[in-house]
């Protein structure tokens, strides 16, 4: 969530782990609860990941978004989303999660009328758990057995996420001992973005988490510690996704 200082006066955020039966599936459950006068856009860098978000007027499933996700809020409301490991919503969906990519579509069309009434269910709950139990009741009735594909996506999103010296697909498949179009293939049927995105999309939450701490930043440093071949290459990585440089949205 980009500029996290402005939106904690708007919006309350809490997170719930999933129960053990749903944690090859689920990454956590997420609550947003906000208050405002005067309608503000809440902005999101997105994971790699697909969500289910139970809300008004009808649940939704939202492929990963590969631009900059916005939210107008308004008034006072919730929402409750369920997060997928990347990977992890393969099979609940009968094509490549690929498909998703860049869209929002009625959860129903995923899951069947009854997460309406599952909708309906979940936020007439104020309690974080108790919404968190009723999603996990829905999601269990009908769980599809573990996918071991799905499982090693997302051992191998985690692993070129989490490596600050991987900058390229063509690392990432050495490092995975795959061929970069496996690599491509598996993150087409499963993530729903490709592995080159998910690189850069890592450098991108870097970059903004370094920004959001408040202290000076050397933008030279940076760029070069997280691949970019000089500081102009990351400030218009930068501005293109976010919207303004990053030295501006340090300064925010």
């Amino acid at each position: 969530m980009l500029y996290p200082h402005v939106q904690a006066g708007i919006a309350k955020i809490d997170r719930r782990p999933p129960s053990a039966a749903l944690a090859p599936f689920v990454e956590f459950y997420w609550h947003v609860r906000w208050r405002t006068d005067e309608p503000y856009d809440t902005k999101v860098l997105s994971h790699p990941n697909v969500h289910l978000v139970f809300e008004e007027p009808v649940p939704l499933v939202y492929g990963v978004d590969r631009t900059l996700f916005v939210r107008r809020l308004e008034g006072r409301g919730q929402v409750l989303g369920v997060k997928f490991l990347p990977g992890g919503f393969r099979a609940f969906t009968a094509g490549p999660v690929i498909d998703l990519a860049d869209r929002r579509v009625p959860a129903s069309r995923v899951f069947g009328p009854e997460v309406e009434d599952a909708g309906r269910a979940v936020l007439a709950h104020e309690d974080v758990d108790a919404m968190a139990r009723r999603a996990e009741e829905f999601l269990l009735r009908d769980l599809p057995a573990p996918d071991p594909v799905a499982g090693e996506v997302a051992a191998m999103v985690e692993a070129i996420t989490s490596d600050p010296a991987l900058f390229r697909v063509d690392q990432a498949a050495e490092k995975l001992h795959v061929s970069i179009r496996t690599l491509q293939r598996l993150f087409a049927e499963y993530v729903g973005a490709s592995p080159k995105w998910v690189l850069r999309r890592a450098r991108l939450h870097e970059a903004v988490s370094r920004a959001d701490q408040g202290v000076p930043i050397d933008w030279t440093t940076l760029a070069d510690d997280l691949g970019y071949s000089d500081q102009s290459h990351m400030t218009r990585d930068f501005t293109a996704t976010v919207g303004v440089s990053p030295a501006k949205y340090a300064g925010t």
